[in-house]
């Protein structure tokens, strides 16, 4: 039952295992219906075998109140089967309201009454002592309810995904267990326990493929000294995840812990017989565990026994020596090991780093050189970086200043000739003085120094690559040269193969002259629709100004020319806002307007003031015939007429080149008065 399935249909947001708990009760009651005091005994058992299961979880309110309105229900013919009835509801009352449930306050009200019912001098006492508890439930429910409501009880037990919704659906349950264990109802221990054991169990309904759930609560079962019960959450683990090596590992550590030294043994078998793709591994622990339980020559039998695998490599070897070297004291079988591993793993730069090691224990510098030597010799320069990186590090230790700087020519002429140092042979640099006189984590500089050096290092590697100046040389354009430099750059930072670069010699400026806007249908005014319905819903005198604005293209306009053709247009007033005749087009620059597909189009630059001269003559002839008419109240009408009245040479000039003005306007506005101001940027 505590494993039991659940329920991923709609219905209410919780889904626990009270739902089929409660179907089990069902079918158990429809099947002894009719068998009379059997059957009620057995549907009684029957509750009583579900409430041990799901009776501490939180949605078992309605489980609790069903079992004792069954109570309640039975009947009694007898006042000893009546006082009996009584006092078995009572119990289940008392174990139900400390139940931090959905239902404990529903429940603690039945029990009032039913203990009222029962006797009002033995109700107060009963209720007063299971008060306190009852409030303690009532709180840890509140605090519980904050745990349950971080997870979804509709999802399915599936292998680990890594999934963000995963990993937050494994941190809520790993909160609401942390809470359980606290025991934070103070409750005893056995009760306590059943209920983080209830707690676990619901959570490998969910996380069944979950190895940390399984170990949490093996350990949590050994730490409270129930070993057998650690042992048989093991056995359900393997049976759930059959492939978890670590979970193998760490049964057979407790079973070697506890003294079962045989059933270690066979974990360790199945493990070596299983995995093959792991068997240098396994071999190793295996050797380790022989030698703790059984001694010296039942592990080295299992080693002379593991080397003659086809899979064995050479951590194996490297395992033994070092066992017998340290555990056994036995400096010359480890030494026997290591050079009957040289035979066969030669080619290994990690196995002459772990001999040299060794022999570095042994202080035999003689027969460190002699190995470093060898290995040298036979190894590939692409594969010898960390071989003689350590060979320079050892005579940095045990040789003088002489054998050192030799170490190092040499190791520069070998890797010369590879893409881990492209300096010369003969050149030295500061930074291997800082290489030979650092020690752990003490430097001869500081890290500023250190940083300097380390990118001058950088440097000094790249700069013999040479640039490919073919496209440059070949280029007719300033744009492509830009293109071939940058390219060229480029080329001497560290490229990454997982980033996918653009082609830098394909790039060009941004030109707006040579975007291509989209097309768009022109009507008969030749303005494109989306134009025309813009320019129905605007005032006449926006419709003017939006018609007499330069055309413009690029990011950013001509200011000049902007406060030019502002200042040159004739824009209608209200009073005028209704006659065609008063709207006047821009002379020169104006006139071009729209184009038919919608965009706009710029006049020529050597055209400009050629246009702004003519501009301004078309303003001067009009000046007269405006001067008669009323003043208007449109401000750049105001300031056309202003110049034609004689503010002078300077001061019109001035105007021009600011583009403000300030007025103060009179009565009924036919004549104007004011200090005119402008400023000069």
């Amino acid at each position: 039952m505590a494993m039991a399935a659940t329920s991923t249909t709609s219905g209410p947001p919780r889904s626990s295992p009270t739902r089929p708990s409660r179907c089990y009760i069902n079918f158990i009651r429809r099947i002894n219906d009719k068998r009379g005091s059997e059957g009620l005994d057995e549907t009684k058992k029957a509750f009583d075998f579900m409430l041990n299961y799901v009776g501490n979880d939180a949605a078992s309110g309605p489980v609790w109140m069903e079992y004792i309105n069954f109570l309640k229900s039975m009947p009694a013919v007898t006042p000893h089967e009546e006082s009996h009835r009584m006092t078995t509801a009572r119990k289940v009352y008392q174990k139900a309201i400390l139940v931090p449930t959905n239902h404990v306050e529903q429940l603690w009200k039945d029990y009032e009454n039913f203990e009222n019912s029962v006797s009002r001098t033995l109700a107060k006492g009963l209720l007063s002592e299971y008060q306190p508890k009852f409030n303690s439930a009532k709180a840890v429910y509140r605090e519980r309810k904050k745990f349950i409501d971080d997870i979804d009880w509709n999802v399915l037990a599936t292998p680990p995904t890594g999934s963000y919704k995963e990993a937050q659906q494994c941190m809520a349950w790993k909160r609401l267990l942390v809470f359980e264990k606290g025991n934070p109802q103070r409750i005893d221990a056995t009760t306590a326990n059943r209920r983080v054991t209830f707690t676990y169990e619901q959570c490998l309904m969910y996380l069944y493929h979950h190895p940390d759930i399984w170990y949490d609560y093996a350990m949590w079962h050994a730490k409270n000294g129930s070993m057998d019960s650690a042992s048989k959450i093991f056995q359900r683990a393997l049976k759930a995840i059959p492939d978890s090596e670590v979970l193998k590992y760490a049964f057979a550590e407790m079973e070697e812990s506890r003294g079962a030294i045989q059933t270690a043994k066979t974990i360790y078998e199945s493990l070596l017989g299983e995995n093959a793709s792991v068997t240098s591994l396994a071999n190793i622990q295996f050797i380790r565990f022989l030698r703790r339980t059984e001694g010296i020559e039942a592990a080295r039998k299992y080693f002379l026994d593991a080397r003659k695998s086809p899979s064995c490599t050479y951590h194996l070897y490297v395992a033994y020596a070092t066992m017998a070297f340290c555990v056994d004291k036995d400096a010359k079988v480890a030494q026997s090991v290591f050079e009957a591993g040289l035979k066969r793993f030669m080619p290994e730069p990690g196995y002459i780093l772990e001999y040299a090691d060794f022999l570095c224990r042994l202080n035999d510098d003689r027969n460190v050189r002699a190995l470093f030597e060898r290995a040298l010799s036979l190894l590939p320069p692409e594969e010898s970086t960390e071989v003689w990186r350590r060979f320079a590090q050892f005579e940095q230790i045990y040789g003088d200043l002489s054998s050192m700087l030799k170490v190092e020519q040499r190791r520069k002429e070998a890797l010369s000739r590879t893409s881990e140092d492209v300096l010369s042979a003969s050149e030295n640099t500061l930074h291997d003085i800082v290489s030979r006189y650092s020690y752990m984590d003490l430097w001869p500089c500081s890290s500023k120094e250190l940083d300097y050096l380390a990118r001058q290092e950088w440097l000094a590697k790249n700069i013999v690559k040479k640039v490919d100046k073919s496209a440059m040389l070949n280029s007719s354009s300033m744009l492509d040269k830009g293109a071939a430099g940058f390219s060229a750059s480029a080329r001497l930072l560290p490229q990454s193969a997982k980033v996918v670069r653009p082609e830098t010699s394909q790039m060009i400026i941004y030109d707006p002259r040579q975007m291509k806007g989209p097309e768009f249908a022109a009507t008969s005014s030749g303005y494109t629709k989306e134009v025309e319905d813009m320019l129905k819903v605007l005032s006449p005198s926006m419709v003017s100004f939006i018609k007499n604005l330069p055309a413009i293209e690029g990011p950013s306009p001509d200011i000049d020319v902007v406060l030019s053709v502002l200042l040159q247009s004739t824009l209608p007033v209200a009073q005028s806002a209704g006659k065609a005749g008063g709207v006047s087009e821009l002379s020169g620059v104006g006139k071009a307007g729209l184009n038919q597909n919608g965009s706009v189009h710029r006049p020529p630059r050597e055209r400009r003031k050629d246009v702004e001269r003519q501009g301004v003559q078309e303003e001067e002839d009009a000046s007269t015939i405006q001067s008669r008419a009323a003043v208007p109240r449109d401000i750049f009408r105001l300031r056309q007429i202003q110049r034609s009245r004689g503010l002078g040479v300077g001061g019109a000039a001035t105007a021009s080149q600011s583009g403000s003005s300030a007025f103060s306007f009179s009565g009924g506005g036919s004549a104007f008065s004011g200090d005119h101001s402008a400023s000069t940027d």
